[in-house]
């Protein structure tokens, strides 16, 4: 059940957002600066009958110079019926901004993320996704908009050990950002395909003092139209984040 559910995530700045909500954009981390993300995703609405499954993700990132950043997140996938009630992942990413040209707002990145279980590895095994994206911005404050694609590498036959990822092995990723005014902007972003990865997710994204950054939007499965009483793939999707020094 919570391989199924299972979200990926990659970590965000401030104003240079390193992923949209779930999807990576073109943006790393400057050389020497770190950030730190907490976020919150309540499961809503939740199974008619049973616990709701609630996701906490502590996330890190550093940027390494020559336009690359390395992070690392912690996701826990939290149920009260279930037996261990925490399933615990670490998930190691890269990204490389390999192309950038500032005064056509256009930039191109490629990366990974390995997302290993820290418990339940009798069922479970590692699996990686690669990606790699480009973007487009309209003038100095406009919208951006970032396409690009993505594929796994995984074992999702069970009959050759524990699974690892459930779903088909690659897609599209699709990103829109759009300033609303002052630090209000609305963000949206998709990975396409029934899989681990397969959210939409719109939501406001408002930039802070003190380079913070809080987001809220609502992350719907792909697999939506599959949903039974008992099975519900949609979350509020909250998050907090500083850069820093």
């Amino acid at each position: 059940m919570f391989v199924a559910l299972s979200v990926v995530f990659a970590a965000q700045t401030a104003r240079a957002q390193t992923t949209i909500f779930n999807i990576p954009s073109t943006d790393v981390v400057d050389k020497s600066k770190g950030y730190f993300e907490f976020d919150f995703l309540p499961q809503a609405p939740g199974p008619a009958n049973g616990a709701s499954t609630i996701i906490y993700n502590p996330r890190f990132l550093v940027g390494i110079g020559h336009d690359v950043e390395v992070g690392v997140n912690f996701p826990i996938f939290h149920n009260g019926d279930a037996n261990p009630s925490n399933f615990d992942y670490i998930q190691p990413n890269l990204k490389y901004k390999f192309y950038k040209n500032d005064d056509m707002g256009l930039a191109a990145s490629a990366g990974f993320v390995i997302n290993t279980p820290l418990n339940q590895r009798s069922g479970q095994a590692t699996w990686t996704y690669f990606y790699g994206n480009f973007s487009k911005k309209w003038g100095k404050d406009g919208p951006r908009a970032t396409f690009g694609a993505y594929g796994v590498a995984a074992n999702n036959d069970p009959t050759s050990g524990p699974v690892s990822f459930i779903g088909t092995r690659g897609g599209v990723i699709l990103g829109y950002e759009q300033p609303l005014g002052g630090p209000v902007s609305f963000v949206a972003d998709w990975f396409s395909q029934k899989n681990n990865l397969g959210y939409f997710t719109p939501g406001i994204s408002v930039t802070l003092p003190h380079s913070g950054l809080f987001n809220i939007g609502y992350s719907i499965g792909n697999d939506v139209g599959d949903e039974t009483a008992n099975y519900k793939n949609r979350y509020v999707f909250a998050y907090y984040g500083i850069t820093f020094p």
